[in-house]
């Protein structure tokens, strides 16, 4: 069973100066990683962000929370990801998606495709990215992308490449992050309607259930090696639990309380009753890596400060 690491997705800052004491506290809270998102909207531009994050800090590892991948070509991404990964003494970890919001799409001018050609489009853009990072000139003729005898410089610290995590919850994505990724990142929701219309309902029980079965087989002997992320929603420190869930399932009306309480995407109760449900998580799912959103930074602090050794 893996050790604990945990991590906070981080939102919107206003200067330079907030991002900065933004990743030391962080840090200071005991936190793993800090990653960041990749939307067309207030949010900093992913990279440079996580270059200042990793220099204002000593240990924190910093990682995309997922790029999408339709806004950048693969080339681009391994230097990308090779040079900060340089640049950051081997901290970096790259996070990988196929892109579901399709007003982002929109407004950039770019084709939103349906949800497989976007998958299978990411499967040739991991292919290309691992060839790059690996050293060697690299030729790809795909459906998506043609690359002739490139090679990339600087190349990454961590051999042979940064880890690689792939997230999200369709068959396809999940498939596809079992076969090649390090990191397989869970998020038990559904973005219909060209991302407008979010469904939760993958975050039962039954639904977790079926999608750790579908990685374990995808990833056959690769399994074992695997770290498996969650990527938590709500954390809602409360004495009375059953209140809170059922304020939540009044809320979203796709879940039960009983179901809400049970998700590893939801972390409800006291300070001890979260610490026990994360352990019987990893017990049951094999969840070792639980990444929050800032908002609950200093409302999880205590959870991370009795687990990450464990």
């Amino acid at each position: 069973m893996k050790s604990f690491r945990f991590g906070v997705n981080v939102g919107p800052s206003r200067s330079r100066q907030e991002w900065v004491e933004k990743a030391r506290r962080i840090e200071a809270l005991g936190y793993d990683v800090l990653t960041v998102p990749d939307h067309l909207t207030e949010f900093f531009a992913p990279i440079p962000a996580l270059v200042s994050a990793a220099e204002a800090t000593t240990t924190l590892r910093v990682g995309t929370n997922v790029l999408n991948n339709d806004f950048r070509h693969p080339v681009l991404v391994a230097r990308e990801a090779a040079t900060i990964d340089l640049l950051t003494s081997g901290r970096f970890v790259l996070g990988l998606g196929a892109g579901y919001m399709q007003t982002e799409y929109d407004q950039a001018g770019l084709v939103f495709d349906r949800g497989g050609v976007r998958v299978e489009r990411l499967a040739e853009a991991v292919a290309v990215i691992k060839d790059l990072m690996s050293g060697v000139p690299v030729t790809f003729a795909g459906r998506h992308y043609r690359v002739t005898g490139h090679q990339i410089h600087p190349l990454p610290v961590q051999r042979p490449h940064p880890p690689i995590a792939i997230g999200g919850n369709g068959r396809r994505l999940l498939t596809l992050a079992a076969r090649e990724a390090d990191i397989i990142g869970f998020t038990g929701i559904t973005f219909r309607g060209g991302g407008s219309a979010p469904d939760p309902s993958g975050w039962t029980v039954s639904g977790v259930d079926q999608r750790i079965e579908l990685v374990r087989t995808a990833a056959g002997s690769r399994f074992p090696s695997l770290e498996l992320n969650a990527l938590v929603q709500r954390v809602v420190v409360v004495d009375d639990r059953r209140r809170a869930a059922e304020e939540l399932a009044r809320q979203w009306n796709q879940l039960s309380a009983a179901e809400i309480l049970e998700s590893p995407f939801v972390l409800i109760g006291t300070i001890d009753q979260m610490v026990d449900d994360v352990l019987a998580r990893r017990e049951r799912w094999g969840f070792s890596y639980l990444t929050i959103f800032e908002p609950y930074l200093s409302a999880f602090a205590p959870v991370v400060a009795r687990l990450r050794a464990r």
